[in-house]
């Protein structure tokens, strides 16, 4: 990415440009990510390709204004982070189930990004509700943060699992990979039944005061501890909604689309 291209990422998620690529930096880019771009599956079920490619990612949240899954989100915020400076590794995740089992290799990615004094942090801005700043790597203790209390600890095979809350969210192989390692389980995640993403249709971004989330035609807000749900009556609302709440500007209502049975 060249540096009008990170210029033009920074204008869109109201960031200032770091002086120097360190801790603060990388705490306030992650939060204003957040807070500015979604998480949202909804190239799935319009029908829009995905390429997991650099220009491609960065154009979707620079030039689009939408958000995507964690492989969008988490590499398009890498090559921004590299045109500032900081030395980024994109890990491969399995993400825990409600049962505990795992998922499948490669369906989950999230970034280990160097600091200008050598330190190093776990980054993730595609997890949907998460933490707000980044983790740190090496620390085994509890990081108790807006988002909850998280921990890094030891898995088998070299692995490391994170926590929130005490509860399992997802296994990091720490062997560093490169973006098209990603593609076969992004096309899965893309059309298989037993994909999640596949099931349903999310929007959810990060705010001040709590989340915004639209899931079809419901409109979920929390602040503090209040939480309101609202059912939107038609297209026309969902249309307004998607724009007053994540400035995307779309021609249709999103509809959710199940995958082919077989």
């Amino acid at each position: 990415m060249d540096q009008e291209r990170a210029a033009a990422y920074l204008e869109h998620i109201g960031a200032e440009r770091p002086a120097r690529p360190d801790l603060d930096a990388l705490r306030a880019l992650h939060l204003a990510h957040l807070r500015t771009v979604p998480f949202e599956n909804l190239s799935i079920h319009r029908g829009e390709d995905i390429v997991l490619a650099p220009g491609p990612l960065v154009a979707k949240v620079v030039d689009r204004g939408r958000g995507g899954f964690c492989y969008e989100l988490n590499g398009a915020f890498a090559e921004l982070l590299r045109a500032l400076g900081y030395e980024v590794e994109l890990l491969t995740c399995r993400s825990f189930g409600d049962g505990g089992e795992l998922g499948p290799p490669f369906d989950h990615m999230a970034l280990r990004v160097r600091t200008e004094d050598g330190a190093v942090w776990l980054a993730d801005v595609g997890f949907g509700r998460h933490s707000h700043f980044p983790l740190s790597y090496g620390s085994r203790a509890e990081q108790p943060e807006p988002g909850g209390v998280f921990t890094l600890r030891e898995a088998p095979d070299g692995d490391l699992d994170v926590l929130r809350d005490d509860e399992p969210q997802y296994r990091v192989e720490q062997r560093p990979r490169g973006l098209g390692d990603f593609a076969a389980t992004c096309w899965w995640q893309r059309t298989s039944p037993l994909s999640h993403f596949r099931t349903s249709l999310v929007c959810s971004r990060l705010t001040a005061d709590g989340r915004v989330t639209l899931s079809g035609r419901t409109l979920v807000r929390t602040a503090g501890g209040s939480r309101q749900e609202r059912e939107l009556p038609g297209p026309a609302e969902v249309l307004a909604a998607y724009r007053e709440h994540f400035g995307i500007a779309l021609d249709r209502e999103p509809v959710l689309v199940a995958a082919p049975a077989g």
